[in-house]
């Protein structure tokens, strides 16, 4: 029996309950499925049997060779391609046509590969599998103590749904904590090009401190005058805090902020 290795993030989905959850969540007549970290291939076999076009990437040579072998028959009749990579370093491959993402991620990457897939246009949509704190701040809305940058960066690109909470006792080895299944069907895209990285750096700024104010925290982005005409202008208290504003009035904040800031390029320097 092969060991999970800590220094992938291993958890073997076991369950096959829960295997059967995530393939009931996955829009029918994709194209093409992208899994990363198939692991055992657990959860690979029901992909396949759900669609007949899937492609894996695993970063793990010794569980290559094991799937490869596990699967020869699907690969010869190609229902399956396996490709031994890292996906983060390897995302051309992923990213040369379109595909829907489904995976059980490993914990330690599974926020980078998210946001990834999110500002990859040819990505349609994922159900994941990753820990719940992260899977809550994905899925939080305006008003909730989890609302984060990462909700506003994944709300831009389609609703998200917190699908189902998963037990550790359906892995193997068990985690130390509990894992969620997450949605999101790409349908829009709100900030795209080149306006994305820097309305990333703005949101940075108005989550650097959550417990302070956003009129605190936006100091280093705008001007502290403009901060506050922009919360008498949509009626809003100088002491709102960033997981309280909406994600429309954060794009309409970041747009009119980036007007400020050509119009008064210096102005950021005011005490």
């Amino acid at each position: 029996m092969i060991q999970a290795k800590k220094k992938f993030g291993q958890n073997f989905l076991i369950d096959d309950g829960i295997k059967a959850k995530i393939i009931k969540a996955i829009p029918n007549n994709l194209v093409r499925i992208v899994e990363i970290g198939p692991g055992l291939g657990d959860l690979t076999q029901k992909l396949v049997e759900f669609s007949g076009k899937i492609e894996c990437f695993e970063i793990d040579s010794e569980l290559y060779e094991i799937l490869l072998d596990k699967f020869a028959s699907e690969i010869s009749e190609q229902k399956l391609k396996i490709i031994n990579a890292d996906a983060l370093k390897s995302w051309d491959e992923i990213a040369r046509q379109d595909y829907f993402l489904v995976a059980n991620l490993p914990y330690y990457v599974a926020t980078n590969i998210i946001l990834k897939a999110l500002s990859d246009s040819r990505c349609k949509g994922l159900v994941v599998m990753i820990q719940k704190e992260v899977a809550l701040k994905f899925s939080a809305k305006a008003g909730d103590s989890e609302f984060s940058a990462l909700s506003i960066l994944a709300q831009i690109k389609g609703d998200v749904e917190l699908l189902f909470d998963v037990p550790a006792t359906a892995f193997n080895p068990q985690p130390k904590v509990v894992s969620a299944v997450i949605r999101i069907i790409k349908d829009r895209d709100l900030i795209g090009g080149f306006e994305a990285l820097e309305f990333e750096r703005f949101l940075k700024s108005a989550f650097l401190a959550p417990r302070k104010t956003l009129l605190k925290n936006l100091s280093t982005f705008s001007s502290k005058s403009f901060i506050q005409d922009f919360l008498a202008r949509e009626n809003l208290p100088l002491s709102i805090r960033p997981h309280e504003l909406c994600v429309a009035l954060y794009l309409k904040l970041f747009k009119e902020a980036k007007n400020e800031r050509r119009e008064y390029p210096n102005s950021r320097r005011e005490a």
